[in-house]
């Protein structure tokens, strides 16, 4: 089985009030929530058991997930009704159903046309965590060096940078920015508890913590197309692109309606 998980359970503060009353996996996009079109996306790929998680407004994402019978695909719910674990703590709580050998994760409110065939096969042998990432503009960067390995993080507004390595020299490092889509191996769960971060905390943390002693690397398309959406005035625009390209996001020749 190809398994995936979404991460669906976050407040959606930036998209207040439309959160106020539904999660922000729920909010709509064109005719679709948004976890039905990233559900869509993974399933055209072959993703056939996908772990999603819930925390605000549970309820409301199970009733949904009720309603799709997709055949051939199993999806789960990862409950966090009792605490907001973060993206690394959700993780290391949705183990027990997250079987295989390694699998995919995948923002509820990340909107891409990435060929997820493609990320898998840059997946190398050693990796703990592949990650995609792009040239974009933003404020906050993931730094690599020259094989791509993850060596730090940089806050390019304050410059502050974080690094395992001791010190860095930012200016020779590959500046790229996180797309919110990455390949875990499962020899994370082994390094959770060694590390000992506790139930909650974030998976960016996590990488950082390790990165030096093992291998996270970034992964670069030759081009990438992502909607970020986080605020009302992103939620427009990704709304105005799937009308006019109804296709974005999907694999050539593939369907599913949601």
């Amino acid at each position: 089985m190809k398994t995936a998980m979404i991460f669906a359970a976050g407040l959606g503060t930036r998209l207040r009030p439309l959160t106020e009353h539904l999660p922000k996996a729920l909010v709509r996009v064109g005719d679709s929530p948004l976890l039905g079109i990233v559900l869509r996306r993974l399933v055209s790929f072959g993703y056939d058991r996908i772990v999603v998680n819930v925390h605000h407004f549970a309820g409301l994402i199970e009733e949904y997930l009720d309603t799709l019978d997709i055949p051939g695909v199993e999806i789960l719910v990862s409950d966090e009704r009792d605490l907001l674990r973060d993206t690394g703590g959700g993780i290391l709580h949705a183990e027990p159903l997250l079987g295989g050998d390694r699998f995919l994760v995948h923002n509820v409110d990340i909107l891409s046309d990435l060929d997820l065939d493609w990320l898998e096969a840059q997946v190398r042998t050693d990796a703990v965590a592949t990650l995609a990432v792009s040239d974009r503009k933003t404020s906050r960067y993931l730094l690599f060096n020259d094989d791509m390995r993850l060596a730090g993080w940089t806050d390019i507004s304050t410059g502050e940078v974080r690094t395992p390595f001791g010190s860095l020299d930012v200016s020779g490092c590959r500046k790229y920015a996180f797309s919110g889509i990455h390949i875990l191996s499962h020899d994370v769960f082994s390094l959770f508890r060694r590390r000992n971060f506790g139930e909650r905390f974030p998976i960016m943390d996590f990488y950082l913590d390790i990165a030096a002693e093992y291998p996270v690397y970034g992964a670069v398309p030759d081009s990438l197309e992502l909607v970020d959406v986080g605020k009302p005035e992103t939620l427009a625009k990704a709304g105005d692109y799937l009308r006019c390209h109804p296709e974005y996001g999907m694999k050539v020749g593939q369907t599913y309606s949601s």
